[in-house]
């Protein structure tokens, strides 16, 4: 699917911001990959699910107690706990309100970088009552490498709050033209064109895929 780039001065793209510099591949890891979901889990067809079978022992699906009624403490807990047990590096890829725990574990353990994709913005008037309790959202640089993908119509969190949020986590930013809440619902199964984009961004951070996985530059 196309990818729609910020305008000249805008939060950066995963045209990787100045401070980065690309690792040798001799100083690149394989990582392994927690798979966070959003509220009520990722299907059989959600690019979450295809990912984690394509990475196979690469990767772990974080399960959370209650799908259906997400409460921030519990979640960010099991996430934690995730990462605690995880061999390292790791790296989270995360989608929706998924996203959101990311950010608040981050307070307490730092992975090796983590993938927000399509955050839900839990601040929105109208929002689910159910994600209320991942309400405020932490709006302090994130500790780690962040990459945020979003869409500009995605019905869950506009492009302005996808900016801003990108700008106050000090996150690199792609946009992806009609991609709505880049689920499967919007069409995003395999989704080849992010495993590309996430794979060229952790390259630049000295990660990797599996090395039966990689991809090019």
């Amino acid at each position: 699917m196309p990818i729609d780039r910020p305008p000249h001065g805008a939060v950066s793209s995963c045209v990787i911001q100045a401070q980065t510099t690309e690792q040798p591949p001799s100083l690149q890891a394989s990582a392994h990959f927690l798979i966070q979901p959003g509220w009520q889990n990722s299907g059989p067809h959600h690019w979450q699910t295809l990912w984690q079978d394509r990475l196979g022992a690469a990767s772990s699906r974080v399960e959370q107690q209650d799908w259906m009624v997400p409460q921030q403490e519990p979640w960010v807990g099991t996430l934690v706990r995730a990462m605690e047990r995880s061999p390292q590096p790791c790296v989270i890829l995360a989608h929706s309100v998924g996203c959101l725990a990311a950010v608040f574990a981050l307070e307490s353990i730092r992975p090796a970088a983590v993938v927000l994709v399509a955050p839900a913005d839990t601040e929105r008037v109208g929002a689910p009552e159910a994600l209320q309790s991942f309400a405020p959202i932490p709006m302090e640089h994130l500790p780690v490498p962040a990459l945020l993908i979003t869409s500009d119509n995605d019905p869950y969190c506009d492009l302005e709050r996808a900016r801003i949020f990108a700008e106050a986590w000090h996150a690199d930013l792609e946009v992806i033209a009609g991609g709505g809440h880049l689920n499967s619902d919007a069409g995003f199964g395999p989704w080849p064109e992010g495993w590309q984009m996430v794979g060229r961004w952790l390259k630049h951070h000295g990660l990797h895929w599996p090395a039966s996985e990689v991809v090019d530059a």
